[in-house]
């Protein structure tokens, strides 16, 4: 089995830990995995702003970068949405507007090997017990793109119930909008804070020390928010978490065994 790896824009630019984990615990499992260096942004933000023509290019480049992959398979279920809800969208306006199918056929050779990754971990290769040690209580935020366009239901809380040494605290309202929502916290900041602190009061609740999630933009929104308002909690990718074994899970330090991440050049 071979994995294309999409690390996403926000990953490889903030959180590139979480790619590295997602590595690691892949490639611990048997899995072999690739990071084409000519990915780009998948276009969700073009889109969701509008500028749909714009995003075309990203449609192909992802398609023609991704392509020979048995699964592509990304740290972040609003990027898996996009491209599995909307790449077809894209499409089939362009071939009504009469621009051919290029487009379409670009997105049905990608969109039905793009996963989530605590979905292609339960879905694809049949795991919930990992391996994983992390000792700590945790509560898990689902993002809206997982829970709503994926339906990603209890897959990432499978995945944590099987973690060693894990309390999972259960979220109050797990299932309302931490207010981030990409362009939307930009032109509606004061709603998305209200949202965001209210999201916080559920998360301190738990009385869990970490906020986890599968989505690192939630988790910087709500990172954020927890660090003005001095709440006792941390923000951590689920696939940091699951990529933690027992040696690791003793000490906050980094692990030394980070997984390097095996590039393919762009042609």
């Amino acid at each position: 089995m071979r994995v294309g790896l999409f690390v996403t824009c926000v990953n490889d630019a903030v959180y590139p830990d979480t790619g590295r984990a997602v590595v690691r615990l892949l490639e611990r499992l048997g899995v072999e995995v690739d990071f084409p260096e000519a990915q780009t942004c998948c276009g969700q933000a073009h889109y969701n702003t509008g500028y749909r023509r714009q995003t075309e290019p990203l449609v192909r480049r992802m398609a023609d970068t991704f392509a020979g992959y048995d699964y592509v398979v990304t740290p972040s279920g609003s990027c898996a949405a996009m491209v599995r809800d909307n790449y077809p969208r894209i499409g089939a306006k362009a071939r009504a507007e009469g621009r051919g199918g290029e487009l379409s056929r670009a997105a049905d050779a990608l969109v039905p090997r793009v996963y989530e990754f605590t979905e292609f971990l339960v879905d694809v290769l049949g795991v919930t017990d990992v391996g994983a040690y992390y000792p700590h209580t945790v509560t898990y935020h689902p993002s809206c793109h997982g829970l709503r366009l994926l339906g990603l239901g209890d897959r990432p809380l499978q995945l944590l119930r099987a973690v060693k040494g894990l309390t999972l605290a259960e979220l109050p309202a797990a299932d309302e909008c931490c207010g981030f929502g990409g362009t939307f916290a930009v032109k509606n900041p004061a709603v998305s804070a209200a949202m965001g602190h209210d999201k916080v009061r559920h998360a301190e609740s738990t009385g869990a020390e970490i906020l986890c999630g599968a989505d690192n933009s939630c988790l910087m929104h709500l990172g954020g928010l927890f660090r003005r308002l001095d709440a006792p909690l941390r923000t951590l990718h689920i696939a940091e978490i699951l990529a933690s074994t027992e040696p690791e899970g003793h000490s906050d330090e980094e692990p030394d065994d980070r997984a390097t991440i095996k590039r393919r050049p762009t042609p």
